[in-house]
């Protein structure tokens, strides 16, 4: 996600949330951006919280009265925050080394660490990179805009296969109710295609990287939504110009039904929608206008917008989190991903189908 400064200097939480200074100073190749102390030790926090998540996430315990137990926790946990890390970091480079490229400056990514790791059960808000001037035209911002989500993709599939493998296939049956996590179409399909089993027939108990790789492509979700100035919104605007507005309107009020329609219906559904809809209402449905606001998208980023909005369609979740039942309790059976990986800890999250 990038952020273009501000005078409010408004942070961003998983997503990106820019605001631009018009200013004349560019980047240059081989241009220096400043020591980036601040951003190693951001780095250097996250990588400490998300490990602790990890651990937390294998049913570890953390406790200075026992260290070795402790270490041995934290060292597991790394199977979860170095992949999630990698991910986060490769969306990052790619708005920035795109930014770079195109004259833009841009800083290195800033990540968020999240505290109490045992609360905020993934340890990070995620990361950001502030753009310092406004890209030239329509065609530099869509460059900037979506090579962020790609970027992270790359690296969010493999790793989702890889966990899938070594995730365990168990009879629904085993099914214990609790947090599950939503489907989103491409991770269903990675599902059914990897596991060589129909997802919606067994309970998975699924390894800590590939749930590195399912909040990966959540966050690319979150981030191509349609709307202002997030990756979504500067496609939008490249490919659309002037009528991104409606577009941002019409999907703010499609996140409201996303909440309503379900509710009244007694179907599953997911209030965070309410939230994002405050903090995009807060943040403005508009988008800044770039240099040259009059030049439309070539052909080729034409059709990479196009195709951009498809990854939009295949990751986006309707339900990211929901509430299932134990066993003997009334509720509706689907298919789960069990989240915990490490034997013999108690399961605390799954994943369903919708």
């Amino acid at each position: 996600m990038s952020e273009s400064l501000n005078p409010q200097g408004n942070p961003a939480v998983l997503t990106e949330m820019p605001r631009y200074e018009y200013a004349p100073e560019t980047a240059r190749p081989g241009q220096p951006l400043g020591v980036p102390g601040l951003n190693l030790l951001l780095f250097g926090l996250t990588l400490i919280t998300t490990t602790m998540a990890g651990a937390y996430i294998g049913g570890g315990e953390l406790t200075l009265a026992h260290p070795l137990t402790s270490l041995a926790a934290l060292f597991n946990g790394l199977s979860f925050s170095i992949p999630l890390l990698a991910i986060l970091l490769f969306h990052e480079l790619g708005h920035f080394i795109t930014a770079r490229r195109n004259g833009v400056m841009a800083s290195y990514p800033y990540f968020i660490p999240a505290p109490f790791p045992s609360l905020f059960i993934i340890g990070t808000f995620g990361a950001f990179i502030r753009m310092k001037s406004p890209p030239r035209s329509r065609r530099v911002m869509f460059d900037v805009g979506a090579a962020g989500p790609w970027a992270g993709m790359i690296l969010a599939i493999p790793f989702t296969i890889l966990g899938l493998k070594m995730s365990t296939v168990l009879p629904m049956e085993q099914a214990q109710g609790g947090l599950e996590l939503g489907n989103s179409i491409v991770f269903w399909s990675l599902a059914r295609w990897t596991l060589g089993v129909d997802p919606n027939s067994v309970m998975v108990n699924m390894h800590a990287i590939a749930f590195a790789g399912w909040i990966g492509m959540f966050v690319t979700s979150l981030n191509l939504l349609p709307v202002g100035q997030l990756d979504g919104g500067h496609v939008i605007y490249a490919l659309f110009g002037r009528r991104h507005r409606l577009i941002s309107r019409l999907f703010v009020l499609t996140a409201i039904m996303l909440v309503v329609v379900p509710y009244l219906m007694s179907w599953h559904y997911w209030a965070g929608w309410i939230l994002w809809v405050a903090i995009l209402l807060m943040l403005g449905l508009g988008h800044p206008t770039t240099v040259d606001a009059d030049t439309p998208l070539d052909p080729r980023r034409r059709l990479f917008a196009w195709a951009t909005i498809v990854l939009f369609v295949i990751t986006f979740i309707p339900v990211p989190l929901s509430f299932t039942p134990p066993p003997g309790q009334p509720g509706e059976k689907s298919q789960v991903y069990d989240v915990i990986t490490q034997p013999p800890a108690p399961p605390t999250a799954h994943t369903r189908a919708f």
